[in-house]
């Protein structure tokens, strides 16, 4: 019996990028052209998806996080959404200042196109979203809160229903032609002449974004080891182990028994360490975070879309509530912050395509800084709630 050989998704998108460099030099226009007019079809389906992708994730994530566990749960969201806020300022910050003579080395700015030569599907689909995506994250608010204060459990059962159906609609549909999608993006930018310097820039661009996935870590570890009074380092160097599980998996779900058993050998109470790590497993992004931050900071820069502090803040801040809502599938984080790329920063659908490429390149960097600073939340979290029971004890 044959075995199949199973291509994973960055694999794939690997592959896309490289065959759509190399055939955007020699396909003839004519049949560049139907992959562009597939390129067409899948944005229109993707604009239309990311709304209900907010409603569908959104709602009832808050609705299990409003739901009552008391102040634990409270501390546990506030450290996590800080961390995930000050993790995409890091990215802001450095890459205002690196950034610039990066891009300033391979020619400043994206290369004009002639609009004489630029090629153009032959036909296109307009697909309208049903709300906007503003929308749909105030819907989503006002709903989640709803079901969680009011115990409407028929409506949890709806939204989480639909939730499955987006889910699924991301993972069967969206994921597996991402590929092609890429795949066009790269053929039109190789023939447009714009792929080289792209390659360029973010050659050395990714080069920075792990290393700010170090010194995330670091500091981390460095508050929590300051809170708890032990060595900071060996408690990173504990944690190694959930690490390399999350590079291995690029899921922080799958990686949640191994993150629960190193958080526990850093002396993090079993009771807290449970409660802390599947929760931040969920709500706790900062690597995420970092990554998309930075990498639209480059794609802003290049094209010359604002960004201004106030605006990447507001951008931040927004990016950090809706990878709460990020689905467990490979990518997901991108497909859920796709919302306030679009929405706050203008991101047309060929400069979300370079930032589905970009970040599936790295997710499993990203999944690995997540999960390790999981265990520096439950160190803190651990040593807050143990203050408070020797408090109550005396």
């Amino acid at each position: 019996m044959e075995r199949k050989i199973k291509i994973g998704l960055l694999p794939r998108i690997v592959i896309a990028i490289l065959l759509g460099i190399f055939f955007g030099y020699y396909m003839p226009a004519a049949l560049a052209r139907v992959f562009l007019t597939f390129n067409g079809i899948f944005s229109q389906f993707l604009g239309f998806m990311i709304p209900l992708i907010i409603i569908g994730l959104v709602t009832p994530a808050i609705a299990d996080i409003g739901k009552g566990a008391g102040k634990l749960l409270l501390v546990t969201v506030i450290i996590a959404y800080t961390d995930t806020v000050v993790a995409g300022g890091l990215a802001y910050g450095t890459g205002s200042w690196l950034f610039p003579s990066m891009i300033a080395s391979t020619g400043g700015s994206m290369p004009h196109i002639n609009k004489a030569t630029e090629l153009a599907p032959y036909f296109t689909l307009h697909i309208p979203a049903m709300v906007d995506v503003m929308s749909g994250l105030i819907f989503s608010f006002i709903a989640g809160l709803g079901i969680a204060y009011g115990r409407l459990n028929t409506m949890k059962g709806v939204f989480s229903e639909f939730k499955y159906i987006i889910e699924k609609t991301i993972a069967k549909a969206i994921i597996p032609l991402l590929p092609l999608y890429i795949f066009g993006v790269f053929l039109n930018m190789a023939y447009n002449g714009q792929a080289r310097q792209i390659l360029l820039v973010f050659s050395q661009i990714i080069i920075v974004i792990l290393v700010l996935h170090v010194l995330i870590l670091v500091y981390q570890f460095c508050i929590a080891g300051a809170i708890v009074k032990r060595n900071p380092f060996r408690m990173l160097w504990t944690m190694f182990p959930a690490y390399l599980t999350a590079l291995g998996t690029s899921s922080s779900a799958a990686t949640i028994p191994v993150t629960l058993d190193q958080t526990l050998k850093n002396g993090v109470g079993r009771e807290i360490a449970g409660f802390v790590i599947p929760l931040c497993a969920t709500i706790h992004l900062s690597g995420s975070a970092m990554k998309i931050t930075a990498c639209a900071l480059t794609i802003c820069m290049l094209t010359g879309i604002p960004h201004t502090p106030a605006l990447f803040l507001y951008f931040i801040l927004m990016l950090s509530i809706i990878m709460v809502a990020a689905p467990g599938v490979p990518g997901g984080a991108i497909m859920a912050a796709l919302a306030p790329l679009a929405s706050i920063l203008g991101f047309d659908a060929e400069a979300q395509a370079l930032m589905i490429a970009l970040y599936i390149a790295m997710d499993s960097f990203g999944t690995a800084c997540n999960v390790t600073g999981d265990g520096a939340i439950a160190l803190v979290v651990g040593k807050l709630f143990a203050n408070k029971k020797e408090e109550k004890k005396k």
